[in-house]
């Protein structure tokens, strides 16, 4: 066996070597992954990963190369990209250099949590009806994050320049892992038990699609909708998008703006309370105003010009009904007259007393008082009495005659 002194290479050299020997034996390869950690450079550049189950390899794609793309890479995505493999000689680690890349399909992780979506969703864990409000001024926050992590710091330095004054309380939990879906999920549920919080914060910086993963885990997820404190998700940067974000009550794009969700800026909190002490006064002063209006009405002169103008309708109304009866009564009066006078004639002409003043007589018995109409019913010595239009005479029959006698 050759000793390993007899040649020694530099890093440089061996680095060289592995670079030759890979360029010259993988001129062209194409590979199917999935993307991950897909990082686009200011430069234009891409930079990512290519993963299946059990390996990872770092790839880049060029800006000349891109313009030929017809699609946005992002992570999760399953592509099939074709190059060259090469060595990049400063981490001594080797990557392919793609010159074309397409979709090849669904990557396994979008299309797992695009199930999960689906799966939660049509249990209404997403529902706009659960949401509920943030409390407009918190005086605790509880933050369910890592400690060290950069999220953290993010909130407390945001909370210090904006409201100092809020109490902020950190319920420990790792954000990525095998194991921080289901710490993540027993921290939410601590503090929402236990009320550590007005508001929860969940979140965590930015990472890959991988990172983010523990925050769409089925676990969390739930815990985050069985909260009875209003929940914000800032997992993240803007771009990211988590199930714990549909879950929430609110979603942020960062910690930051999380931070800013709960609390009230001292020059807006100062602007809010002397605008709301101005719309007070405003309104103290139009209800002083309104009390001035009524009170108004209320005075002798304007009683007295009320009561005018509330009777001068019915005053009016009971003239013109007085005026009405009146012409009725009169006429009702006149047509009685008129049927009177008219009765009395017709009683007038048949009165006994008007044939009598003719001249004509009624005789009748003394004894009996019946009216004499025959000769027969007198006999000589009869007493009878005689009326005439002015009076009545007793008298006796000397003589009775018939009209075949006289």
């Amino acid at each position: 066996m050759p000793d390993a002194n007899d040649h020694v290479l530099t890093v440089t050299q061996l680095t060289t070597l592995v670079k030759s020997t890979l360029e010259s034996r993988f001129p062209a390869v194409t590979v199917e992954g999935e993307i991950s950690n897909f990082r686009p450079s200011s430069t234009g550049h891409f930079y990512f990963s290519l993963k299946d189950e059990s390996s990872v390899v770092q790839a880049v794609m060029f800006r000349n190369r891109i313009a030929g793309l017809d699609f946005q890479p992002e992570d999760g995505m399953l592509v099939r990209v074709s190059g060259g493999v090469s060595v990049y000689a400063r981490r001594g680690s080797y990557q392919v250099i793609c010159e074309t890349m397409r979709l090849a399909g669904t990557g396994a992780i979008l299309a797992l949590l695009e199930r999960r979506k689906r799966e939660l969703a049509a249990e209404g864990l997403f529902d706009q009806q659960r949401k509920r409000p943030l409390p407009r001024f918190p005086a605790t926050v509880a933050v369910v994050t890592s400690p060290t992590g950069a999220a953290i710091r993010d909130i407390v330095t945001v909370l210090g320049r904006r409201n100092a004054g809020i109490a902020l309380v950190i319920v420990p939990a790792p954000v990525q892992g095998e194991t921080a879906a289901a710490k993540l999920a027993a921290a939410i549920a601590r503090a929402d038990r236990l009320a550590l919080g007005d508001v929860i914060i969940v979140g965590r910086g930015g990472g890959s699609l991988e990172d983010l993963l523990p925050f769409s885990e089925e676990s969390v997820v739930r815990a985050i909708a069985a909260c009875n404190t209003a929940v914000i998700s800032a997992v993240g940067h803007e771009i990211d998008v988590s199930l714990s974000d549909l879950a929430a009550d609110v979603r942020a794009p960062t910690p930051s703006a999380a931070a800013e969700l709960v609390s009230a800026d001292r020059t807006e909190l100062r602007r809010y309370v002397i605008q709301q002490g101005r719309e007070i006064i405003r309104w103290f002063a139009a209800r002083i105003e309104r009390a001035r209006f009524y009170a108004r009405q209320f005075s002798t002169n304007e009683l007295e010009r009320s009561l005018v103008t509330l009777m001068q309708p019915t005053l009016q109304r009971l003239d013109e009904a007085k005026e009405a009866l009146t012409a009725t009564m009169q006429l009702r009066l006149s047509e009685t007259r008129h049927r009177l006078e008219r009765a009395h004639d017709r009683l007038q002409s048949l009165s006994p007393l008007a044939v009598l003043q003719r001249g004509f007589a009624v005789v009748t018995r003394t004894d009996s008082g019946a009216i004499v109409r025959s000769v027969g019913q007198m006999t000589p010595d009869t007493q009878i009495t005689v009326r005439v239009h002015d009076g009545a005479a007793d008298a006796r029959v000397v003589e009775n005659k018939s009209d075949e006698r006289i």
